[in-house]
Parts: structure tokens; sequence; C-alpha cells
């Protein structure tokens, strides 16, 4: 059975800021606690991530993922095939301005686990997995974790 979750907030920052701090995969384990390794195999011709390898934990489940990334202006979206946790996983997120220094962030993700989940297991993955997504994400583009992309 698959898991999903979704979730939205507003950032104080303009869509090019937030798809920027996106695009640097490298940083993504400074805000994002449930990305514990991160590996860009390859690139798009314009220069963004295409392949990356990531290793995560979430409430005491590892895995190793390569992920397919592709992306628009605002907008990007990821797939997974099979893993040794996973038969699959899709994840996105879709950006919209709100002003000059405000934009909606939604983050939607499904994960098809090999094995069913305890109900309770599944929804503490499910907030630990958000919080991650949008609020690591906030303090990262307002450049309160790691280097931050703050201008």
């Amino acid at each position: 059975m698959a898991i999903q979750a979704s979730s939205e907030i507003v950032i104080d920052a303009p869509p090019d800021l937030i798809m920027e701090a996106l695009a640097d995969m490298d940083a993504v384990p400074s805000w994002s606690s449930v990305h514990k390794r991160v590996e860009v195999v390859d690139k798009h011709p314009d220069g963004l991530p295409h392949h990356v390898k990531v290793t995560i934990s979430v409430t005491g489940i590892h895995d190793t993922e390569l992920l397919e990334y592709n992306w628009g202006p605002d907008w990007m979206v990821w797939d997974a095939d099979r893993t040794a946790q996973q038969h699959g996983q899709h994840g996105e997120y879709n950006l919209s301005r709100l002003g000059d220094e405000k934009t909606r962030v939604r983050f939607t993700i499904t994960v098809e686990p090999w094995a069913p989940l305890p109900e309770f297991w599944a929804a503490r993955a499910r907030k630990k997995i958000l919080y991650s997504a949008l609020e690591g994400l906030r303090k990262r583009v307002m450049g309160r974790e790691g280097s931050g992309p703050a201008r």
C-alpha cells in the first residue's frame, strides 16, 4: 500500500531563490534530516541535477535510492525505481508566486514500500518527511541552515 504525504507553506522569497536551493543537491543533507548522503551522478544539459544517488533514513528505515529529476521554471519532480525498501517513489515541489517576495511551496510524495507498514509508523514518517521537505527548505532559503542561498 502506497504512503502519500502532501503539504504546503509560504516562504518569504521569490520562486527562483527557492528553485536555486532545491537544485543545490550537495546542501540537501544540511537542511533535510531525512537525507544522510547525496551524490549527483549526472546533470541535464542546463546543469541541473538529472540522476542523484541519495541515502535516506526515516524513523529507523534506511535506504539508498537512485532518483531521476526533471525540472521546470517553478517545479521539480523525481522518481525512483525499486530499492531495498521500496517498489518506487514519486515526489514533487510546485511553486506559485504570491508576490515579489512570497511563494507558495507545495510538496507531495508517494512511496510504495516493499512491505505493509503500521499506520503509526506511516504517520510518524509523513510528519518527519513533510517537516524536512518544507520547514527545512524554508530555513535553507532564509539562510538559517547550512550556507544558505539567501542573498
